[in-house]
Parts: C-alpha cells; structure tokens; sequence
C-alpha cells in the first residue's frame, strides 16, 4: 500500500504523469542566493528551468547545456555574472531565453544562431560587448530580440530579413554605429522598435512598411539620423510612444491625424521647420489623440504662431515643451485649458503681448517657463494660484509694474528669475519671506527701488542671491548673515550706503565668503567697510562726545569683565579637553563617498524593477541593487519629486548625513542628482542594504500567501533589549556628541533597521532639525525641514503645538 502511494511534489517542481521525473523548476521570486548547482544538469527531463528575480550570482552553470529538452530558460534579475554559455545551442528545443538585468560580460554566442526553434531572445542590462552576430538571422522563428542597455559596438548587421515573425527589436543604450539595414524597414509585424542612445546614421525612405498599424513603440532618439521624417508615419495608427528626438531631422512635420492613441511624441532637438508660418499645423492633428501626455517641439526651427487649436489638444498633456524655436505672436488664452500641465516651457521664443491671465489656472503646474521672448505687461496676479509652482523663469523680457503680492502664496518656490526686464516698485516683505523655500532669486537688471527687506534672513536655504542693477537703497539687510549657503551674492550697481553689515562677518569661513570673486558690492558709491577684498573705504566714525563713566566705576568694570572672560576661557578649554576624543573619532571616520551616476543605478537595480522594491513612503521609495557584479548590496531610496516636499527631504538628509558617523546610524554611501533618460529631475540616496528589514516588520509581522504552519519569526527579549539599546545609543550620539545636535523627528519602529547581525541601525533623516540658534533677526532654532514632524500614527504633542522641537520630544 505504501508503495503504491502517489509521490506528492514539493513546491516549485513540476513531474511528469508518465515517468514522475521532474519537468519543471520554478523557484522564481523566493529571494534565493549563491550560484546555481552545476547538478541542475542531471534533470534530463527538465522542460522549464524558472530562476528569475532572485539573488544568484557567480556563473551560468555550463551544465545546463545537457538539458536536451529544455524549452523555457528564465534567469533574469539576478546578479549572474561570467559569459553566455555557447553549448546553450546543444539546448535544441528552447522556444524562451531571458537572461535580462544580470551582469553578464563577453560577446553574444554566435553558436545561439542554431536554435532554429528560439522565439524569445533577451539579453538586455548586461554588460555584453563586441557586435551582434550575423548567425542571429537563422532564428526564422524570433519573435523577441531584446538586447539594450549594454556595451555593444559596431554595426548592426543585415540579420533581418529572414526575420518575418519579430514583433520587438530593442537595442537601445549602446555604442552601436553605422546605418540600419533596410530589411529593418520592411518588418511590417513589429510592435515595439527601440533603437534610442546609440550612434546610428543614415536616412528613411518615403514609404516605411515598419509603420504600420500593428507598431505601438518606436523610439531612436540621441542618434544621428537626417532627412525628413517619412509621410509613412501616419499609416502607424496604434502607435503610443514616438521618439524622435536628439537627431538632425529637417524639414516639415507631415500629417499625424491618424496617431489617436498617442501618449508620448517628442521631436525636442532636431532642425525641424523652416521658419515659416505653417510649421506647426500638425500640432491640430494632435488633437485627436485624446491621451496625450507628453509633447516635446522645442530646439527646433519651427516657425509662425502657436496655434489657437492647442487649447485643444489632451487634457491629460503634463508636459509641453516649445523653447528655443522662432514662434512669433500672442500666446493663446486657451493654454489654460490644459489643466493637467505640471511642465510649461515656452523660452527662447519671440512671443509678445501680455502673458495671459487664464495660466493661473495651471493648479498642476511645478515649472514654467516664458524666459527671453518680448512679452510686455504685467506679471499676472493670478500666478498667485499656483500653489505647486517650484520654478518660475520670466528673464529677458519687456514686464513692467511690480512683482505681484499673490506670489506669495506660492509656498513652494524655489526659483524665482526675473532680470532684464522693466520691472519697478518697492520689493514686498511678503514676497522675499514667503518661505524658506527659495535656492535661486535673480532681481537683476530691472529698477526695483527703496531697500532690500531684512526678511531674507529667513531663506536659510538660498544659494543664490542677485539684486545688482537696480535702485536699491539704503543699508544692506544684516539678515543676510543667516544665509550661510549662499554661494553667489551680487549687489553691485545699487545705492546702498553705510558699513557692510557685522552679521555678515560670521559667514567668512562658510558659503559665498570663502570665495570674494563670487560677491560683488561695487557701484554703491557710500558703502564702507567690509572685507579687503571689497576695496571699499574705511568708515569714518564721530568721536564720542565727553564726559561719561568716572574713572572707579571704568575701573570697576574693567575688572569684572576679567573675570568674566577668564570663567568663559576656563570652561571652553575644560569642554574641549573633554570633547577632543570625541571629534578626533569623528573626524576620523570621515571617508569619501562613491561616486554613482543614474546609469549605474538604474542598473544596480535592475532598471528600478518592481521585484526589488523593498519600501515606499510619501516622499519615494526604497529598491534594493547590487554594485561590483553583485558584490554590494544596496539600497537606493529614488525620491518623488512630483510630492512637494521631496527635495526637501532629500535636501534634510544629505545634510543631516553627510558629517556623522555612528555604528547604530544607517550608513549613507552616497547621493545621486540630475536627470534620468526622459530629462526628468532625478534625486537618490544610496545606503548600507539592511538584510533583515525594519523593526516594525519583526514586531508586526504580516501574514504572507501560503503561510505554512511554522511560528512566525518573532524576537527574544534579549535582542528587543540590546536593539533599544543600539536606538539609544544613536540618539545620544546625535543629542549631545555631533557638533550640531540633530532631532530626528520621526523615530518610529519601521526607522529602525536591522543587519544580518540583529544590530540596531536609525534611519530616514528626511525631518531631521537641526538645532542652530540664528541671529537676533530670527527666532527659534534653525531648521532642516518645515512642517508637521513625525507621522500617521505618532507625533509627538509639542509639535502640533507649534512648541520647538527639543531631544526629549
């Protein structure tokens, strides 16, 4: 009886009905580590040989190549490193390969050009180099040729014409040259075409067979393609994403009325236009496709006005970009229609005419752009309604009257650039101290008159600061000297008079006085005082009139004084004494940070894939990654810069981390800021991985899908003792050892990260504060981060109280 009882299959193998041999190896997403066992090759049997998004690393076993029957091999998103094993073509049945998103090196096997029954081919976010194999057009049956974000070289060559069956070419991110084989043209089945970071050349025939209605994606943007763009085009009636941009495209944009389901359509740097008044017809064709979210014409040639149909076009557009063309004319009313704009770029343009009203009803839009044109007029008081607004460029053009008061409740702005123009009046109070928000404020050139409000002392986060060509009188604002981050400060050609304020005196070790070069005060003839690098005229300063204190109580003061000072010298030598170890340990755990580019990230990571994300919070989300061929595991929180407070974040956490040290802090290996492949802002912090997550998980574990009757993972009180511990040890270390105390303001369990040694290690700075007392021009403790402190769940009741935030909070 025994015997005869069915052998039941443990979970992910999959057994024949005949033989009972196994047929099928699914392990796919169990967080798996090491290399693959080379005795995977004794399953004779084996059919599906399933890996993927797991940890593997080390070498493909070469072993595998027994597998006579296997037909589906998957090991993607993995951190598999070594070559392609070239007896995969012994693998004579395989339909599938997917080795994407490893670390994978050498040259494609030319032997791979034998599996005649191959559908899926992909290779791509490797490493592989040398040129695409000529024996790839023997695969009649490719379906899937995927092979970008490599190092591949060369031409492409004429392997397509044999190819009937592909449905998607993917070679984008490369270093591949030459021009397209014209077999590529003909592929009348292809639904996705990716040909974008590379180095191709060449020209399109009139009549494309690759646009027809079955393509859905083509993109070979940053190449260098010329001639014009075929009229072909509009025969791709289902295409959703068409990029073009970064080429030497001419000549005029030909009828898109057919492209409906259009998502995407950038022509952003090409010689496009000739100037002329039509050159933008094609813009009302795109008001057919009703999904249409991103729209790039700009550094172009085009030419004429912007037409009145593009109130029209999708009201899901976010992004529109027309700068640096020749269009002429008013702007249309009707742009504040497209209610959805988060990015609005119309510089470099000669729009004229008063800057429409109706754009402040954009409540989406975060950046706009109307920067050197000839509009005239006023800046429109319904800019005011733009409450998400962070950028604002109006430079180089004919505004006038005053920079309007409802600016001020544009809470989120951080640049303000407004030289050049006709602008005049008295700056308000309420427009420089809006917030802290402000990085960049440029004034210049305009004819702003009276003095410069104090309250810029409240932009502790300014980095630029421009007044110079103005009218400004009066004294220097001493609140300057709680802007320690400035960087670039120009007052010169103003008629500000009397001594350079002493508050400034304070900032020579730091921010712009570090260097003079960057500060300029010339112009402003009754200036005096000041650095020696201002070459300005000593203050002549009245004598005091006589008389006054009697000689016993100078003398009496004079003594007290002493002994005042000497208490002060006797306890700042004792603290110092007290303290050295401290900093000489600190300062010795100064290192360089890596140095990591988005690339590399988005590699690390497997392309941001959703197998790594480990974590998301309001301001980002956290993936895990792997550096060296999978020897660093990291973690990389990619900020959302859509939520206002993300840079934000991201800004307090740099400089919350960037100085401390401590075994129970997260450490921070370094910072990533710039723009990823789209041209959108991209900010990351990269740290130490965390293998056994947060302490919230240990201490609220959540049920998981098939949980088996083992006790779920819990923790002894010993390890909840010495984890506290470590929690406690960290915040003393930021309360009363770090030079500047930092207050976390959003300590909580799921903050508490664990390594593989169970030790305790705080972490998200994103609302950390400093606590820095400012000048007398400002009250309160200076802090890194705004707002309400802590999260849904707990803050603590100071806090919500308007109280300062304290380390017993």
């Amino acid at each position: 009886m025994e015997r005869n009882r069915p052998v039941l299959p443990l979970a992910g193998f999959t057994c024949g009905r005949r033989h009972q041999r196994i047929t099928g190896l699914n392990l796919e997403s169990l967080n798996l580590t090491g290399s693959i066992s080379p005795h995977v090759g004794n399953l004779s049997f084996l059919r599906v040989l399933n890996l993927q998004n797991n940890s593997f690393s080390h070498e493909i076993p070469p072993e595998i190549g027994r597998l006579h029957r296997l037909q589906d091999l998957l090991l993607n998103n993995n951190s598999l490193g070594g070559e392609i094993p070239s007896n995969l073509s012994a693998c004579s049945q395989l339909l599938q390969i997917d080795l994407g998103h490893n670390s994978l090196v050498g040259r494609i096997p030319e032997e791979l050009g034998t599996l005649s029954k191959l559908r899926i081919l992909v290779i791509r976010y490797n490493n592989l180099s040398g040129s695409v194999p000529y024996s790839l057009r023997n695969l009649s049956t490719l379906e899937v040729l995927s092979a970008s974000s490599n190092y591949l070289t060369g031409s492409i060559t004429d392997i397509f014409s044999q190819l009937k069956k592909l449905t998607e070419i993917q070679f984008a991110d490369n270093s591949l040259s030459g021009m397209i084989p014209s077999s590529i043209f003909n592929l009348s089945s292809l639904i996705r075409f990716s040909l974008q970071l590379n180095e191709i050349q060449g020209t399109f025939p009139s009549d494309l067979g690759i646009f027809s209605p079955s393509l859905q994606y083509f993109d070979i943007a940053s190449n260098q393609f010329s001639g014009t763009i075929p009229v072909s085009i509009s025969n791709a009636s289902s295409l959703g994403h068409l990029g073009m941009q970064g080429n030497s495209l001419h000549g005029k944009v030909p009828s898109l009325a057919n492209l409906h389901k259009l998502e995407r359509f950038s022509l952003t740097s090409n010689n496009l236009g000739s100037g002329g008044l039509n050159d933008l017809s094609f813009i009302c064709d795109l008001t057919r496709a009703t999904n249409l979210k991103h729209l790039g014409i700009n550094m172009n040639n085009f030419g004429g006005v912007l037409p009145e149909c593009t109130a029209n076009l999708s009201s899901s557009l976010a992004r529109f970009y027309v700068s640096d063309n020749k269009l002429v004319g008013r702007l249309p009313n009707g742009i504040g229609n497209l209610v959805k704009l988060e990015s609005l770029f119309l510089s470099m343009n000669q729009f004229s005419g008063e800057i429409p009203p109706a754009l402040g009803k954009l409540q989406n839009l975060y950046q706009l752009d109307l920067a050197i044109n000839s509009l005239s007029g006023e800046i429109p008081s319904s800019f005011g309604n733009l409450s998400r607004l962070t950028k604002l460029y109006l430079d180089d053009n004919n505004l006038q009257g005053n920079i309007p008061l409802s600016l001020a409740d544009c809470h989120n702005l951080e640049i303000l650039s407004v030289p050049r123009n006709n602008l005049s009046g008295i700056i308000s109070s309420k427009i420089i101290g809006l917030s802290s928000s402000y990085i960049f404020l440029d004034l210049s050139r305009n004819r702003f008159t009276g003095p410069f409000p104090q309250e810029v002392g409240k932009l502790i986060n300014l980095e630029y600061l421009d007044i110079s060509e103005n009218m400004f009188s009066g004294e220097i604002p001493s609140g300057l000297g709680s802007c320690i981050k400035v960087e670039k400060l120009h007052m010169q050609g103003n008629f500000f008079q009397e001594t350079i304020p002493l508050s400034l005196a304070s900032l020579r070790a730091k921010g712009v006085f570090t260097n003079a070069t960057a500060t300029s005060v010339r112009g402003n003839g009754n200036l005096c005082g000041g650095l020696l690098e201002f070459h300005l005229p000593k203050c002549k300063f009245k004598q005091p009139k006589k008389g006054g204190l009697s000689l016993t109580l100078k003398f009496i003061i004079s003594i007290g004084c002493a002994l005042l000072g000497g208490t002060f010298a006797f306890t700042f030598l004792y603290h110092c004494c007290v303290r050295r170890d401290i900093k000489d340990d600190s300062s010795s755990g100064s290192e360089k940070f890596i140095r990591l580019s988005y690339q590399s990230l988005l590699k690390a990571t497997d392309g941001f894939s959703s197998s790594n994300l480990i974590g998301a919070g309001s301001f980002g989300s956290v993936y895990r990654g792997s550096l060296d061929q999978g020897e660093t595991t990291i973690a990389v929180k990619v900020l959302n810069l859509v939520h206002p407070g993300a840079s934000k974040s991201f800004k307090a956490e740099c400089e919350a981390l960037k100085n401390i040290r401590h075994r129970n802090l997260v450490k921070v290996l370094s910072a990533c800021s710039g723009v990823d492949y789209h041209g959108h802002d991209f900010k990351a912090l990269i740290y130490e991985y965390m293998v056994n997550g947060s302490l919230d998980e240990w201490l609220h574990p959540a049920p998981t899908v098939g949980e088996t009757n083992e006790s779920p993972r819990s923790l002894k009180f010993s390890q909840r003792l010495n984890i506290a511990i470590d929690v406690a040890m960290a915040l003393d270390y930021l309360h009363h050892q770090c030079e500047t105390p930092i207050v976390h303001c959003d300590l909580k369990p799921s903050n508490v990260l664990l390594n593989d040694d169970m030790i305790g290690h705080v972490g998200d700075f994103g609302l950390a504060r400093f606590l820095l007392k400012l000048p007398d021009s400002c009250s309160g403790n200076q802090s890194s981060s705004l707002g309400v402190k802590g999260t849904i769940g707990y803050t603590p009741p100071e806090y919500g109280m308007g109280n300062e935030v304290w380390t017993q909070g």
